[in-house]
Formats: structure tokens, C-alpha cells, sequence
């Protein structure tokens, strides 16, 4: 009986199991056996491309490779000032919702969460006609105080596309360490309190501690995203092309070897190593970041 009870409860992952495998295991399988592949022109180039087992070469290359190795590096400094101040925001963000009434909060939560609920591709779109000269409200506004900026410019791009994902990302975030919060025992606000304890001194020792672990979890979500990162850059590669190349990020240079060279073999070599970057990236993050609270 107890047998049948464990099949039973297996049956309700299958759909879950079809999906993990169909749509993660089998693409990244195939995406491991092409690059392991290159294609060769027989004779001049004149006749039919073949493929050839190339072993590790394609990896070797993606590893020597400066554009690429270059643009994860940058991606990397660029996540190592954007991901804390988004998270800084969205921590104080949900501080304050947890200091308000239920009522209160659930209103602002609704509010905060705007941004996130625009896709990614529109809010680009929507900041890039604000950054721009000659329709934005930005730029004439900073003419008022004696700014002269312009937000495509070499020095203001990477601040330009940060402040846009930390505009789209505080909501999602603040969120889930909100949810954190409202899982503290509220016990421990009142004795602290009876205590003499000041609000911020119980923000500091008993609220932030608590949510340590939402903490690491939306870093290792933001960090996973933001190696990831196409839509923004792609997007202002379309106004500032001398600015935004096509080498920005590691998932453009992908996608040009891809769908403009047509060298799928080593796009699948890049995208296994950019994977692995992931995972070592998210593996490190985690393991520094998630110690015990004593």
C-alpha cells in the first residue's frame, strides 16, 4: 500500500519530469554535441558544408577568445555595482512596507510593483525615449541645474542601462525579502522594544538577519540574470551603435555567431561556457553568502 502511495505521488511530477527533460536536459545535450563539431567547405567553398568532431577546440578557442572572455568581464564589474544597489533599494524598500499597516502596504506593494509587471523589452524602450535628446524630458531638465549629460555617451551607458534594470528589478526583489520579513516572529520586535530597542537597531540586528536567505536568493536570481543580459544593450546598440557594439555582452556575441556569421558550433561552444561561468558565478555567490545566522 505504501508502495502504490509512492507511485501515486510520483505520477504528479511526470508532467514537471517531461518538462525539465524535453526543454533543459535534451538542449543542453545538444548543445554539448555541437560544440564539439566544426563545419568545413569541401574543395574552394563551392560545394556542401560537412561537419568535422573538433574535440575541445571550439572550447580552447572560446577560451582565448578576448572579445568574449572581454565582454564577460565587463558584464561581471558592471553586475558587482549593480546587483548591490538594486538589492539595497529593494531592502529598504521592504523595510519601510513592513514598518506600515497590512492595508497600507498591500497598496504600496501594488505600486512598487509596476515596473516589474512591464516586460523587459517595453520598459526599454519607454527609458530610452526618456534618456534621449531630442524627445526626453531628461535631458532639458538637467540643462535647468547645469548638467551636461548625455546618456549614451561612452561614460553614461553602463549608469543608463543599470538605473533602467534596477527600475525594472527592485519590485520582483522587494517582494520576496517583504515575504521574508513577514515571517520574522513578531514577538521578537515587541520584546526588543520592551528592551528599548530603536526601530532602526531592530532593522539592523533582528529584520535584516532574518532575511539573509532572501537575500542570497535574489542575488543568485540577479547575478544569473544579469550574465544574461541582451535585451537592454541590443536595444540601445539600435541609438548608439558606436557607443553599444556587438560584442557588449556575452549573449550578443552569441547570438551574432549564431544568426549573422552562421557559426552555430562555436555559438553553442559560447553558450556551454557561458553556462558553466554561470553556475561557478551562482556556486560562489552561495556559498559565501549563505552562512547561518548564529
Amino acid at each position: 500500500m505504501i508502495r502504490s502511495l509512492r507511485w501515486k505521488g510520483a505520477a504528479f511530477t511526470v508532467p514537471f519530469q517531461l518538462g525539465f527533460v524535453f526543454l533543459y536536459l535534451l538542449p543542453i545535450g545538444y548543445a554539448v554535441h555541437q560544440s564539439l563539431f566544426v563545419e568545413q567547405q569541401s574543395g574552394l567553398g563551392l560545394g556542401g558544408a560537412t561537419e568535422k568532431f573538433a574535440g575541445l577546440d571550439n572550447y580552447q578557442q572560446g577560451l582565448t577568445d578576448s572579445a568574449f572572455m572581454g565582454s564577460v568581464l565587463r558584464v561581471v564589474l558592471f553586475a558587482c555595482v549593480q546587483i548591490p544597489v538594486m538589492l539595497l533599494i529593494s531592502l529598504l524598500l521592504a523595510l519601510f512596507l513592513d514598518a506600515l499597516t497590512s492595508r497600507t502596504a498591500g497598496r504600496f506593494r501594488v505600486l512598487l510593483l509596476v515596473p516589474y509587471m512591464i516586460p523587459g523589452v517595453v520598459a526599454a524602450l519607454v527609458w530610452i525615449n526618456l534618456y534621449s535628446p531630442d524627445v526626453g524630458p531628461l535631458t532639458p531638465l538637467g540643462e535647468v541645474f547645469s548638467f551636461d549629460w548625455n546618456f549614451f555617451s561612452p561614460s553614461m551607458v553602463w549608469p543608463s542601462i543599470g538605473n533602467l534594470l534596477t527600475w525594472h528589478g527592485i519590485g520582483y526583489n522587494m517582494v520576496i525579502i517583504y515575504a521574508a520579513l513577514q515571517g520574522v516572529p513578531r514577538e521578537l520586535f515587541e520584546a526588543a522594544r520592551l528592551d528599548g530597542a530603536s526601530e532602526r537597531r531592530i532593522a539592523l540586528s533582528i529584520k535584516i538577519p532574518h532575511v539573509r536567505g532572501a537575500l542570497v536568493l535574489t542575488g543568485m536570481l540577479s547575478i544569473i540574470q544579469m550574465l544574461q543580459i541582451f535585451n537592454e544593450p541590443a536595444l540601445f546598440r539600435n541609438v548608439t551603435p558606436q557607443t553599444v557594439d556587438d560584442s557588449f555582452t556575452p549573449i550578443m556575441i552569441i547570438y551574432n555567431q549564431a544568426f549573422n556569421a552562421g557559426d552555430y558550433h562555436y555559438a553553442a561552444t559560447l553558450s556551454v561556457l557561458l553556462a558553466l561561468i554561470l553556475g561557478v558565478a551562482s556556486f560562489l555567490f552561495y556559498r559565501l553568502t549563505s552562512r547561518e545566522v548564529d
